[in-house]
């Protein structure tokens, strides 16, 4: 599936499945695949969200932290926390994510927000890193 309408978020080369979406579980899980340099948006949201990483190498923003992940690292994203996913540039990164089926919609940073990430230098790297 696309991951979102293009003009709507920034992103670059990501797809997005969901794997299961039952009440039974009240929850989603979803399947997301970026190409190698591809990003997800920069966004948070009320719900947290639980994420294993599948295959690739890359970096995630999670609040005021850029963390390296690899395949079978865990990630949790708590409620109105910053966060991105990247892909190296050397190939493409996939992971798992579980979150509640009924859930908001993602904020975007507005530019005072985004000049607070901007002042960490390792966030502002990460923000800079250039796509192909």
């Amino acid at each position: 599936m696309q991951y979102k309408s293009e003009g709507s978020a920034p992103f670059h080369k990501v797809s997005r499945q969901v794997l299961f979406d039952l009440d039974e579980l009240g929850c989603q899980w979803r399947y997301f695949e970026m190409a190698a340099d591809g990003h997800t948006t920069l966004e948070r949201h009320q719900h947290v969200h639980a994420v294993m990483i599948l295959r690739g190498h890359g970096q995630c923003l999670v609040g005021d932290q850029v963390i390296d992940v690899a395949p079978h690292d865990l990630v949790e994203v708590p409620p109105l926390t910053w966060h991105q996913f990247r892909a190296d540039g050397n190939a493409p990164m996939g992971f798992l994510c579980l979150v509640r089926q009924d859930r908001d919609r993602p904020q975007l940073p507005d530019t005072q927000a985004l000049a607070r990430l901007r002042d960490n230098p390792a966030i502002r790297a990460f923000l800079d890193r250039k796509h192909d």
